[in-house]
């Protein structure tokens, strides 16, 4: 007959057994299952008080300055790795991944965004057998090792790390205070205007005003007298008429 204290024991184990096995089926959840999107700050994105493409600019500056190599420039993005070597048989490549947009607030601002991803490459090294043939104890096949060694890549990991990426924007806000402020001021004398031969002269703002007023002054002047009230210059009045002959011979008393 069993006792109580075997029971509790077996009742017991049971008990663990089920959690043991509660625990071994229960899956890890994923990666992608913590991404929470929320719209707080993040260590991907920074605001600017630049135009999209002199940020661009500024991070393509700050990229080569770090070592990296850039690829073919697209408009308002950019692409650009670099590889490190750990030791002989395990090499290390980031891949950076920068996009720039107007901002939300301003025509002046922009909104940077940057991602860089680790990826882990391994050397692989192949075997290769080749078979001997005798004629007296048969066929032997040996294992030789072969130079065709090669690269592959064994991990992809987006880099979260929050310093790495400050860093980087501030690069970025570094070479627009300085570099890109210099390159977009243009000095006085550099703008010169030249007149196209057989043009007429450009008529100054002032010119323009006076030439309006005097036209209409000359719109509102009285309009001429006809011919016949228009008296003649003194050096072309025309002769008098002469007299009639009543007029010019007296009469005669008897």
């Amino acid at each position: 007959m069993p006792t109580p204290f075997f029971n509790a024991r077996a009742a017991c184990a049971v008990a663990a057994l089920a959690a043991l096995a509660a625990c071994s089926s229960t899956p890890k959840p994923q990666k992608y299952q913590q991404e929470m999107f929320d719209t707080g700050v993040s260590q991907f994105a920074r605001n600017f008080n630049a135009s999209a493409d002199d940020a661009c600019e500024a991070a393509r500056r700050t990229l080569l300055n770090q070592g990296y190599v850039t690829n073919v420039p697209r408009p308002n993005s950019i692409d650009a790795t670099k590889d490190f070597q750990q030791d002989g048989d395990k090499h290390t490549q980031v891949e950076f991944h920068v996009v720039c947009v107007p901002g939300e607030e301003t025509s002046d601002t922009s909104i940077v965004y940057a991602n860089a991803v680790q990826n882990g490459f391994a050397v692989k090294k192949s075997d290769t057998s080749a078979t001997v043939g005798l004629s007296i104890i048969g066929s032997i096949s040996m294992p030789i090792r072969s130079n065709s060694d090669e690269m592959v890549k064994v991990s992809t990991e987006t880099i979260q790390s929050d310093k790495f990426y400050d860093r980087f924007f501030e690069f970025v806000e570094r070479y627009l205070k300085t570099v890109m402020q210099k390159a977009n001021r243009v000095p006085a004398a550099a703008i010169s205007s030249t007149a196209i031969p057989g043009t007429p002269p450009a008529v100054a703002p002032a010119s323009q005003a006076a030439a309006a007023a005097a036209a209409a002054v000359a719109a509102s002047a009285p309009i001429p007298a006809l011919a016949d009230q228009v008296k003649a210059p003194v050096g072309l009045q025309p002769p008098a008429a002469p007299a009639t002959a009543a007029s010019a011979t007296s009469p005669t008393t008897p």
